[in-house]
């Protein structure tokens, strides 16, 4: 497809927004090296306010900070089961929560076009990850991610995003939307 000179692949970005799911099994398969990188690189090129750019990545590879971190979550079996795990950190002030989140959601939909899922884990005890992943005192957790190929089969495009949306356990769209 080309529009006003620029030649993009046609992708169905609701499609991946629809179908994605939390997965918390993985397959003991490792994750490529290209497919990190395009991981890291959606969460790195993600808008933030001003620009700061407020985020840095900790990708937890060693087997201790590993388990240090799993040790540190609340659901730590998601950690010891990943093929990536991706600790989200913050610092400053404003809204690094909402820059963080958008750099993660980004992460997350980059995994799942590329057959990986994730899971963001929440925090159960902030002292424990600072001391698994070496924190300043600047920083603030956003999350910690867990990547991998899903343990079962799992075909996005087997429903349209239509079905994927009435498939969903969320709230009807007419409870959330007010027009004024």
């Amino acid at each position: 497809m080309v529009a006003h000179g620029i030649r993009w692949r046609a992708m169905d970005a609701f499609l991946a927004v629809a179908s994605r799911r939390e997965v918390r099994r993985y397959a003991d398969r490792p994750i490529p090296p290209e497919v990190e990188q395009r991981i890291l690189e959606a969460g790195r090129v993600s808008g933030s306010s001003q620009n700061r750019q407020p985020w840095r990545f900790v990708v937890v590879a060693s087997p201790e900070a590993r388990e240090r971190t799993a040790a540190a979550v609340w659901a730590g079996d998601n950690v010891r089961g990943a093929a990536l795990v991706i600790a989200v950190i913050v610092a400053g002030k404003g809204p690094v929560s909402f820059d963080a989140g958008r750099a993660t959601q980004n992460m997350l939909l980059t995994a799942w076009n590329e057959g990986v899922g994730a899971c963001p884990n929440g925090i159960a005890d902030r002292d424990k990850l600072a001391a698994a992943i070496g924190l300043t005192e600047d920083d603030h957790f956003a999350t910690v991610l867990t990547f991998g190929y899903p343990a079962r089969d799992v075909h996005p495009d087997a429903r349209t995003p239509e079905e994927w949306l009435e498939r969903a356990d969320r709230r009807p769209l007419e409870e959330l939307v007010e027009r004024r």
